[in-house]
């Protein structure tokens, strides 16, 4: 039991270091690339900071059992041995981790703007007006509990790579902040050519921060489209002053 504790627990100060540095560094870019966009935004953004700390430890707790189950018991489907699987089924296996994560996040994500499940967790996400760099993981506690049980889930049902495992959660911790920070990131040829027709950026989740309904996606916006709930691109308040 002490060892699955520690597990937890240093899983949780690994999530939250990486978002203070991840967030850190995307919000010092912020400042570089768009000066004073954050201005007059300091007490949101220490909101931002409490939430999102919080929720890394309900995010470690289940990635710490899970790195406990696999170094000492096996129970995952984590592999090391490169030779275990076909090279060409390491891409393929971050793109199912992906393809899973976005249909659990689209419809948890629909479910948490109906109006019961919006007053009592999802509110908490939505009052970044506008979002930071600092609010991809700024969840009421019932909220990040949603989010952090898919990886550690998946990891029991798909075999993935140690490194294509670390490979898709930093595409899931670089998706969040950038779809939060208030400006594109990406070259215009790829948000509006066919790439940004299929993928999610700041662009299009910006949209749903300003409208509250529709495009409800993570990565990918075939479920939006499919669904009937993708609004299109979005744009931003300094491109409106």
């Amino acid at each position: 039991m002490l060892t699955i504790l520690l597990s937890a627990l240093a899983m949780t100060v690994i999530v939250a270091v990486r978002y203070l540095l991840t967030s850190g560094a995307f919000a010092w870019a912020t400042r570089i690339r768009h000066p004073g966009l954050y201005d007059g935004l300091t007490p949101q953004i220490r909101r931002e900071i409490f939430w999102s700390l919080a929720s890394a430890a309900i995010y470690g707790i289940p990635a710490g059992i899970v790195a406990w189950g696999w170094d000492n018991r096996g129970w995952t489907m984590i592999y090391t041995d490169l030779a275990a699987y076909p090279l060409w089924y390491l891409p393929l296996s971050i793109f199912l981790y992906l393809l899973a994560h976005d249909t659990w996040f689209y419809w948890t994500h629909r479910l948490m703007h109906r109006p019961r499940w919006f007053q009592h967790a999802h509110a908490v996400h939505h009052e970044s007006r506008p979002p930071t760099a600092w609010a991809a993981m700024s969840f009421h506690p019932w909220e990040a509990l949603t989010g952090a049980i898919v990886i550690p889930l998946l990891v029991f049902l798909i075999p993935i790579h140690i490194g294509a495992l670390g490979a898709v959660l930093a595409i899931m911790t670089i998706m969040g902040i950038t779809n939060h920070m208030g400006w594109e990131l990406f070259p215009r040829f790829l948000v509006h050519g066919r790439l940004g027709r299929m993928l999610i950026t700041a662009t299009h989740h910006q949209k749903h921060h300003d409208s509250y309904r529709g495009n409800y996606g993570l990565y990918f916006r075939f479920w939006d489209k499919i669904c009937g709930t993708d609004l299109g691109l979005g744009d931003f308040r300094h491109d409106r002053d």
